[in-house]
């Protein structure tokens, strides 16, 4: 797939953008000393938002301001009326714009309130999450609104010197370097532009829909930060097919964050609401919508317990037919949350499907034993075969954390070649050092190592970085085997101690207890094999000293055990030959082939003919060699998936020669010898 060019060299102005957002950023000097570096965006970025949309509204102003007030107090609502006749999504009824804001010096304040009030609900929302009030007060008090408000007047903004293209390029720079000033926490809202050129150039790989003249394609990122996914995406097709659109969605749970998304979408023209403010689990902003493609960067290992209610209310309510019917991962660990309810916004296969890709850390591989939430998630999504690839990437890619991550590729339109396989990805060691490190970010993926990693994810042949395995091959029988219960029964100075340790003998009477202990005495150098004889043995011990009750009766006789792995099994009333707890193990056998879905009952098909084969196959192989006498209990086999990606990639490295690391030890010995002598002469 052939985009040409690097980002925004073919599509927009780089001159444009470089000297506006120069100029823009020359307002940091100041705020500088009474705002720190990291604060500077909570006032250059909503600045840059009021100007520039001062600007697109100037030419319109008047006739607003005219219609206003021929129709306020006749109509509830003016925002049809009123939009028409700005000619935009939003509008302003307010006397003032940036010109006339500076001929009200002794009360800029007020004047700036006021400004910011007679815009339309949209555009409000937006400083309204900037919290951008307070930044005026803040400045006000400074004696800096003036400065900094006269600086930003004086920016020429208008969409004829500015197109809305290279507005969102400006804007972008913008909250990039804001992003880079605040490395502590740039991760959480901002992922590296070059990491998601690679997930929306690996979710576009071999779509020939998108190169059809005029063709109109649905994205939603439901943990959109900042917008960047959403903003990549649409370049990127742009790219690909300039006849193209790509109409975007995203929600955004931190105001900020919410708020630099939105503005960033209404600067470029998209439809600003289709940005949606909450919590995703528990407020979805996109109830049902349905798109082509899904993007997403969710905060790694964060705990959900504060929406926990509401998520497990809609599990065991709705099952498979709400968002999480899946499974539940841990709670401290949200991440599968979010593929969950990325994929109940997939279209319907027969509408054309959807494609996904969202990063992961290492733990949604493989945490969770089987029957746990998380392999019960990972067995849904593979069962169903949309898991198209794993692609693992170098570490210390992020701002705020120098980990392994990794891209999970989930579709339910895969290509007929794909169907039934997963496809693994190795590039951990594709990519370059950067010169300097923003936060944990050590290490970038070039534009050319793109273009390799899209390479050989879209040719779909095996080699040294590509792996391509049967959808079964990350699914295991996870069988409990039991061994008999081989013990016998007699009285030694050892279970004479267990016998005085249990709490249940030392809460009888003193008395009691001495007589129990001299009746057990006299049974020294017995050696009981016959679970029924111990059994009388005992009752009739108690009942001479007049206890009652099993409990007391089954702690004696576990106290007399004694474990002998020549005695005959134990059985229980009926027969069956008792399992030895301490002796119980687990083993994993491979996955049958057998084609099945997620929503077969799964207690049913463990017994079908071929689990049932492959078990006995596994046992006489592996487990019978070796202890004849083990079995499976089938009641509690369970299903467990899991993803072994760098088991599947490991390379044997052969260790140094022995006489080679000999040498090199004495020659360490002779030195230290040396060093030793300079001293101590």
């Amino acid at each position: 797939m052939g985009y040409g060019g690097d980002d925004g060299s073919s599509v927009s102005s780089d001159d444009t953008i470089r000297n506006h957002a120069a100029f823009i950023w020359s307002v940091a000097d100041l705020l500088r000393g009474d705002y720190k570096q990291s604060e500077y965006g909570k006032v250059i970025l909503p600045l840059t938002v009021l100007r520039r949309l001062d600007c697109v509204l100037e030419p319109t102003k008047a006739a607003v301001l005219e219609k206003a007030g021929q129709v306020r107090g006749k109509l509830l609502n003016l925002d049809p009326i009123l939009e028409k006749e700005s000619g935009h999504r939003f509008y302003n009824t307010s006397k003032y714009d940036f010109r006339k804001l500076l001929d009200a010096p002794d009360d800029l304040a007020g004047a700036l309130r006021n400004y910011i009030a007679g815009f339309s609900a949209t555009a409000q929302d937006i400083i309204q999450k900037f919290d951008f009030p307070t930044q005026v007060a803040r400045l006000d008090r400074s004696n800096l609104l003036y400065l900094v408000v006269a600086k930003f007047a004086e920016v020429d903004l208008h969409p004829d010197q500015v197109s809305n293209l290279e507005m969102g390029y400006l804007y972008e720079e913008l909250v990039r370097k804001f992003s880079e000033l605040s490395n502590e926490t740039a991760g959480e809202h901002f992922t590296p532009r070059e990491v998601i050129r690679l997930m929306v150039d690996l979710l576009f790989v071999d779509d020939g829909s998108l190169t059809r003249p005029g063709v109109v394609k649905t994205l939603l990122d439901p943990a959109c930060g900042t917008g960047g996914m959403l903003s990549v995406a649409e370049d990127r097709l742009r790219r690909l097919n300039p006849r193209a659109q790509l109409k975007v969605y995203g929600q955004e749970l931190n105001a900020e964050t919410y708020a630099i998304c939105r503005s960033d979408m209404m600067l470029k023209g998209q439809d600003a609401t289709n940005i949606a403010y909450g919590n995703s689990f528990t407020e979805d902003g996109h109830r049902d919508l349905k798109v082509d493609y899904l993007l997403a960067n969710p905060p790694f290992g964060v705990e959900w317990k504060k929406v926990a209610e509401p998520v497990k209310d809609e599990a065991d309510k709705l099952g498979l037919a709400g968002r999480f019917g899946a499974g539940l991962p841990r709670i401290n660990d949200g991440s599968f949350l979010f593929l969950q309810h990325m994929i109940s916004k997939m279209k319907e296969p027969k509408d054309g499907g959807s494609r996904l890709a969202i990063v992961f850390n290492g733990s949604p591989l493989f945490t969770g034993a089987a029957g746990s939430g998380e392999s019960e998630i990972r067995r849904w999504i593979i069962e169903n075969d949309w898991l198209e690839a794993v692609v693992a990437l170098p570490d210390q890619l992020f701002y705020n954390t120098g980990i392994s991550t990794y891209f999970w590729i989930v579709t339910n339109r895969k290509a007929p070649e794909r169907q039934g396989k997963v496809q693994l990805v190795d590039t951990r060691d594709l990519f370059v050092k950067m010169r300097k490190s923003l936060g944990e970010k050590r290490k970038q993926i070039s534009d050319t190592q793109i273009d390799e990693i899209v390479r050989l994810y879209g040719d779909f042949t095996e080699g040294d970085r590509v792996k391509i395995f049967p959808n079964e091959e990350f699914g295991f029988l996870r069988i409990t085997v039991e061994r008999p219960l081989r013990v016998r029964w007699e009285v030694t100075d050892d279970t004479l101690a267990v016998f005085d340790a249990d709490s249940k003998v030392a809460k009888l009477d003193e008395s009691v207890r001495a007589s129990l202990r001299a009746g057990l005495e006299r049974w020294r150098g017995e050696q009981l094999d016959d679970d029924g004889v111990a059994t009388k043995r005992v009752k009739a011990l108690l009942a001479d000293a007049g206890v009652r009750g099993a409990p007391v009766q089954k702690a004696v006789l576990e106290a007399l055990t004694v474990r002998d792995p020549e005695a005959v099994p134990a059985t229980d009333a009926k027969g069956n030959v008792l399992p030895d707890p301490e002796l119980r193990d687990n083993e994993n056998v491979p996955l049958p082939p057998v084609q099945v879905t997620f929503e077969q009952n799964v207690a049913g098909r463990l017994h079908t003919v071929e689990y049932r084969t492959a078990i006995a196959d596994y046992m006489t192989a592996e487990v019978e060699p070796y202890v004849p006498d083990a079995w499976v209990d089938h009641d509690k086999t369970k299903v467990g998936y899991e993803i072994p990606l760098t088991r599947h990639f490991y390379k044997y490295v052969p260790p140094r020669p022995l006489d080679e690391i000999d040498a090199e030890i004495k020659a360490l010995e002779s030195e230290i010898q040396s060093l030793l002598r300079e001293v101590t002469e």
